[in-house]
């Protein structure tokens, strides 16, 4: 895979021309209902423009009342605007390293540990499977993302798929995938895996399968904002980087 052209494919279909996105002031925003994701996903500042733009978008969301996110990538400029937007009063969470794999080299197979099976999730009951696993595997709460499915579930279950790892009636891994129509990608989300069930091919084996639905849907490529325990698992199968992301938060003041 060239990974210039790559990046520019990512850059622009992902980026500046995501589905729902508005351009306003050399910067892409997202806004959704309910529980979905609002942020920026691309700007286009210098030095001169980038302050202005920040408080542009601070004012806009705090119009919404809603928190967002500002998506920072390892080529965007100014050089300092993870500075800038620290100064505004947003919170860096971890780097992760944006990872891109073409479908037809990933292998679409993979044997699941003896017992375990997946359930594919069309309901709520199912998310609330997705959220208890989210919980455990990374000790956060899932309240957001329980409502954040909900509504995608509602709104465009056509557009995103989840499935979980099953023993019985215990939920040990989840995942997810969103598709993105009128792109080349489709991205994977979640993979969290209880700490008693790691290291046994479940992580791997949902990436098989999300692979295979993804290439049924006509998608090129496969991409993952991996964190550092994933990056490992995802080259040994093929992702290559792209660049960094940090997600930048903003939660509005009572």
């Amino acid at each position: 895979m060239d990974h210039d052209k790559a990046l520019t494919l990512f850059d622009h279909q992902m980026r500046q021309h995501p589905r729902g996105g508005e351009r306003v002031d050399d910067v892409v925003r997202q806004t959704g209902t309910g529980g979905d994701w609002n942020g920026v996903v691309w700007s286009g500042l210098d030095h001169d423009t980038a302050d202005a733009a920040i408080a542009g978008q601070v004012r806009f969301f705090a119009s919404l009342g809603c928190d967002f996110e500002w998506k920072l990538y390892g080529y965007d400029r100014p050089d300092d605007l993870g500075a800038r937007l620290r100064a505004a009063g947003f919170t860096p969470e971890p780097d992760e390293t944006v990872m891109v794999a073409e479908i037809r080299e990933l292998p679409t197979r993979a044997d699941l540990p003896e017992g375990v099976r997946l359930l594919s999730v069309t309901d709520p009951a199912g998310v609330d499977l997705v959220a208890d696993v989210h919980e455990q595997a990374f000790g956060t709460s899932s309240a957001r993302l329980r409502e954040q499915l909900l509504a995608q579930l509602a709104q465009s279950p056509d557009t995103v798929t989840m499935t979980v790892a099953m023993v019985g009636d215990l939920p040990v891994c989840a995942a997810r995938m969103e598709l993105h129509p009128g792109t080349e990608f489709a991205s994977l989300w979640g993979g969290g895996t209880l700490a008693a069930w790691r290291g046994r091919g479940i992580y791997r084996a949902l990436i098989a399968h999300r692979a295979r639905i993804a290439a049924a849907n006509g998608y090129r490529f496969l991409q993952v904002d991996a964190s550092d325990q994933s990056r490992p698992i995802l080259q040994r199968l093929g992702f290559v980087p792209l660049t960094t992301t940090t997600p930048y938060v903003y939660e509005q003041r009572p």
